[in-house]
């Protein structure tokens, strides 16, 4: 197929020279879509159907058999070898059982040791005489070793996984799933079947996965490439909202931030942009020729005044203005006897003194200075966040030492938030046609309205966990975190079966859910995996890095990535002990090889990270390194489920209460 494409002419099929770099272009994407991966088969399942797929089953159809596989495979006469997952002949692949065998006789899993064909198992569905038993093949490959970056998961999708996988563009879905349940794996297979069912629709508004840091989303980066969807481009929030005229060099303490991700400083904007409008202050002459055309002042309020009940964006009421000013002289025209056209109506609205009207009654509005002027100025501030917020809180809010302009601010990152739901209040942002937002329990109210503005015509997949939320703002609730996005309609899901984190640890970490998240439903793994689970006490302070150096040797010795999981002020400690016992170590989201399995994870970048087996050092320092207690037992939470195969947990201070129980 590749070669095919290779092949293709197109020096006789282009008009110019411009279809030709479009033409290239897209024959040079197909080409990258089809590459082959190594050690990643064609197919990995067959469905054997006891009747050809939509025959009618009256005449007595024939059976029809498909391989299922990543990619859509044709032979030279372009007759299917192999059928993409996302096919509709696909999904009784993940759905059929022995209670629901839908007309599939036989499902057959292949299983693949580095690339080549090694086993195949048999599920005869529709034979009464046959017992349902559990896939070992499946067992087999959700276990597989974690080395490199995130894999697809197309070969064990869950019946749970696929209803949420298939379901339709038009409606928004959140996912609320704990450790190991699949949940970014579903988002991002979701993506890639929208993007087989709804292609050209997509093309045309575009895709967006947001992650919560560059780690994270390198670590994800290479599976829907993997399923050859080339064209999904990846963000973090941060990334939305930059502005290069207001470089992030700041931060702002837990507090400040909280006061600014509030939702109540979007209407703190509006009233601070709308406040820029005021009321004509004297009746206006448009000369235009030996004619001169007067517009009272009471016309021109009029016009402001519906304009502003419109609500509609400042800019576009704006550029409506003088459009309005012009017609309110055409109407004169007309009743003077003249019989002027839509080309008198754009030279009216152009003429000097309507744009000097409309340069007094309606200025143009730059978000960073609005916002610099919000930070800087107590009394603009007081005016605009009158009931809305207290004084304590606009004291958060106000710069120690004001800035003098947009460039010379240090601005943070939540800073910038706010000059992008300014920046929407005067211009709408474009919508995308679909958003996936990963670990979305960590944003404020303000960062879900910058998300929601990014697919306010699209939908959206919502993935995350609230026992993980690790920032002071973090979701208290999916349903008003939904409200913020401007998707309150999204159907919730709720993914409780884990298929990654090992029983005995993914039982201990659950021993937190009551302090920090009651009410959550606890995770049932689905993998029994006996001395999984480690907690070693050390009695001497000073020989807890050494412990844990040495833990980190004994877990080189098993098979996949070892991840070395600390409170970010012990990294530097443990990196020059690492080096010292002879030990390199990878910074988070560097690709794992078979030579270089160790990374060393700051507890602040461990979310959304999975690793073989994990060393943990320190329970204690990972809590007291976060501003509160409930948000250090999450950070915790999180550090001890990031293993695949077991977990390490090295100490030489108490361990919390609720983990000492």
């Amino acid at each position: 197929m590749r070669e095919d494409v290779e092949a293709l002419d197109i020096r006789d099929v282009t008009a110019n020279w411009v279809n030709a770099i479009v033409l290239q272009a897209q024959i040079d994407d197909r080409i990258k879509a089809l590459a082959d991966l190594a050690h990643t088969p064609l197919f990995f399942g067959r469905l054997d159907y006891l009747h050809a797929p939509g025959a009618d089953l009256a005449e007595g159809a024939e059976g029809e058999q498909f391989y299922i596989g990543r990619r859509h495979v044709h032979d030279g006469d372009g007759d299917p070898m192999v059928i993409d997952w996302r096919a509709p002949v696909s999904q009784p692949f993940y759905r059929a059982s022995k209670k629901d065998p839908q007309d599939v006789a036989l499902r057959r899993r292949f299983g693949y040791t580095g690339g080549d064909l090694t086993a195949y198992e048999d599920e005869h569905l529709s034979d009464p005489a046959e017992a349902a038993a559990v896939s070992k093949l499946l067992q087999q490959e959700i276990e597989r070793p974690r080395v490199g970056p995130m894999r697809d998961i197309v070969a064990t999708i869950q019946p749970e996984q696929d209803e949420i996988v298939r379901s339709g563009l038009s409606g928004s879905v959140c996912v609320q799933g704990g450790p190991g349940t699949g949940k970014t794996a579903v988002g991002l297979h979701r993506v890639a079947y929208l993007l087989y069912a709804h292609r050209e629709r997509l093309a045309r508004t575009g895709t967006l996965v947001i992650g919560p840091n560059r780690s994270f989303l390198h670590y994800i980066e290479q599976v829907l490439p993997a399923l050859g969807e080339l064209e999904v481009k990846q963000a973090t929030v941060d990334d939305l909202v930059a502005r290069e005229d207001a470089p992030v060099r700041a931060a702002d303490p837990a507090a400040t931030a909280v006061v600014k991700g509030d939702a109540k400083m979007a209407e703190v904007l509006r009233r601070a942009v709308r406040s820029h409008v005021s009321a004509p202050a004297e009746a206006l002459m448009v000369v235009r020729g030996s004619r001169r055309w007067r517009v009272p002042a009471y016309e021109l309020e009029e016009i402001v005044t519906e304009l502003r009940e419109r609500d509609i964006r400042y800019g576009a009421a704006r550029d409506a203005l003088p459009q309005r000013i012009a017609h309110a002289v055409l109407v004169r025209m007309e009743q003077a006897g003249e019989a002027p056209d839509d080309r008198v109506q754009d030279a009216v609205a152009r003429n000097a003194a309507v744009k000097a009207a409309v340069k007094q009654i309606w200025p143009a509005v730059d978000p960073a200075k609005l916002v610099l002027r919000l930070l800087s100025d107590p009394g603009f501030l007081a005016e605009h966040a009158e009931g809305l917020l207290t004084a304590d809180e606009q004291q958060l809010l106000l710069w120690p030492k004001p800035f003098r302009s947009v460039k010379s601010a240090k601005w943070s990152p939540a800073d910038l938030v706010l000059i992008d739901e300014a920046a929407d209040l005067v211009e709408r942002t474009p919508s995308l046609g679909h958003v996936v937002l990963d670990e979305a329990q960590d944003l404020s109210p303000m960062q879900y309205r910058a998300v929601g503005r990014r697919c306010t015509t699209g939908s959206a997949t919502v993935l995350g966990d609230l026992a993980q939320g690790t920032t002071p703002w973090a979701t208290r609730s999916w349903t008003e975190a939904l409200t913020h996005l401007g998707k309150p309609e999204a159907v919730l899901e709720e993914l409780t079966a884990g298929f990654r984190v090992p029983r005995e640890v993914i039982a201990y970490a659950s021993r937190l859910l009551p302090a920090i998240s009651p009410g959550l439903t606890a995770v049932s793994s689905v993998r029994e995996t006996p001395g999984s689970l480690a907690v070693t006490p050390v009695a001497d302070p000073e020989e807890l890095t050494p412990a844990v150096v040495a833990a980190c040797r004994a877990a080189l010795a098993h098979e996949g990535s070892i991840g070395l999981i600390a409170a970010d002020a012990r990294i530097p400690v443990l990196a020059g002990a690492l080096l010292a016992a002879g030990l390199p170590y990878l910074s988070p989201g560097e690709e794992t090889t078979a030579e270089s399995r160790l990374t060393l994870v700051p507890a602040s970048l461990a979310k959304g990270l999975e690793y073989d087996y994990v060393v943990l050092d320190e329970p204690a320092a990972v809590v007291d390194g976060e501003p509160d207690e409930r948000t250090g037992l999450r950070r915790l939470y999180v550090c001890l489920t990031r293993a695949v195969s077991g977990l390490t947990a090295v100490h030489a201070t108490p361990l919390p209460a609720a983990l000492a129980a």
